[in-house]
């Protein structure tokens, strides 16, 4: 019988370890799954950020890579008439090989050899397609007429080489992309884009690589022009409306046609305005990116600081020769007896007076002879940059598109600080 007890003890004791073991080794096994689960999520989640910074990187190491030095040349792919006056032209690299991307809202600098011109004439337009495109760049380029105060004065000489001489096939003279004026590819903040007339070619650019980034950040699209002979893409516009909602295409005529309808061909007929912005949006926590005509960029940058939003995300570039990039003023210049500083251009053998009156150096270079070579003559090619000898200079409307080297200024939007030389 004792045998029997200590046979049935011994039994449960084991029977007791073996329970216990499972649980153990289920414990351990449970343990070991969720540490598994916890992995993939880890790893799932890892490839997600990967998947949403690949634009970014992409982007970033790209354009870190210094695409091109100087001048390479590409050849007109298409030539694309896409509103009254205003074409599109695809450029392919005439060597063939593949185009660096660049940041969303830069531009090209062209070299052109112009029929009549005594020397080559250096211009610059944005970039208005995505980043992604590895084959063609696209700039949008409108035929610029005469002034309105001058009707008997010639057109744009650049604008109208483009759309009266080159045709498909024809062979530019074309800078890597550049300009400091381009969207935040890391930042996640709603963003506001903002067109003026052709201003709208760097939105266009930002826009397309929007829709086509991961994480559907918030777009407002407000394109102004003065009624549908101008609507660049309209058709187009009206697709990424309706295949992406979170993006909002708001169209604004000021002088809409006869027959031209308001929620049909257009959203508002007015300007676009602070106050179109408060009505539409009603908040301010956006990123406001605005391009356009000078007066349009200094009501709304003007309006949209009263309205309480910061400076740092404020970012605007205005468009045109000579235009008003920044509402600023420059540093007084240290001026002498007579109320102005004397400028020597070593090279010239002169030296002349400026004034406040007088306008940026290049101007004061050319109304007494001198040459220096200049392009876009609002501070973003670099064709006017000049050596310092000794001085400083300031720039009325702020920082210029293009880096400047050490130890010298853009002619064309600077001015003396003090006696200045200049090796020209």
């Amino acid at each position: 019988m004792a045998t029997v007890i200590h046979s049935v003890a011994l039994l449960a004791a084991v029977l007791t370890l073996a329970y216990l073991g499972f649980l153990v080794y289920g414990a351990w096994q449970r343990q070991a799954r969720l540490a598994q689960l916890h992995q993939g999520e880890r790893e799932m989640l890892r490839a997600r950020l990967d998947l949403i910074a690949t634009p970014v990187a992409k982007i970033a190491s790209e354009k870190a890579q210094a695409a091109w030095s100087g001048f390479r040349k590409f050849r007109v792919e298409g030539k694309v008439l896409e509103a009254e006056s205003c074409c599109s032209f695809y450029l392919a690299p005439h060597d063939g090989r593949p185009l660096p991307a660049y940041l969303p809202g830069q531009y090209l600098t062209f070299r052109l050899q112009i029929p009549g011109q005594p020397r080559e004439v250096t211009r610059c337009y944005s970039l208005s397609d995505s980043p992604d495109h590895s084959d063609y760049y696209r700039v949008t380029i409108k035929r610029i007429p005469p002034p309105g105060n001058a009707p008997d004065a010639p057109p744009g000489l650049v604008s109208s080489h483009f759309h009266d001489r080159l045709q498909v096939g024809d062979i530019v003279d074309v800078k890597a992309p550049s300009g400091h004026f381009h969207l935040d590819v890391n930042s996640r903040t709603p963003v506001v884009l903002v067109g003026g007339g052709i201003g709208v070619t760097p939105a266009l650019s930002m826009l397309n690589y929007l829709i086509a980034a991961p994480g559907k950040r918030e777009v407002w699209f407000f394109y102004g022009v003065r009624n549908g002979r101008e609507h660049i893409l309209k058709d187009y516009l009206r697709e990424i409306a309706a295949g992406h909602d979170h993006v909002h295409i708001v169209a604004c005529y000021s002088d809409p046609l006869p027959g031209e309808q308001a929620d049909e061909d257009y959203n508002f007929g007015e300007r676009v305005s602070v106050d179109l912005f408060k009505r539409v949006l009603e908040v301010n926590n956006f990123d406001f990116y605005i391009c356009g005509p000078p007066p349009m960029m200094e009501s709304l940058t003007k309006g949209l600081s009263e309205w309480g939003v910061p400076d740092e995300r404020i970012h605007f570039e205005a468009f045109g020769p000579a235009s008003v990039k920044k509402v600023a003023k420059a540093e007084p210049a240290q001026a002498g007896a007579a109320g102005a500083v004397d400028v020597s251009f070593v090279r010239a053998g002169k030296t002349v007076p400026w004034t406040s009156a007088t306008g940026s150096l290049l101007e004061l270079a050319e109304a007494h002879g001198i040459r220096i070579d200049s392009g876009c003559r609002a501070g973003s090619c670099g064709t006017c940059m000049t050596a310092i000898r000794d001085g400083q200079v300031d720039y009325p409307s702020g920082k210029p598109d293009f880096d400047i080297e050490k130890g010298s200024c853009l002619a064309c939007v600077a001015v003396p600080k003090g006696a200045l030389s200049l090796d020209a």
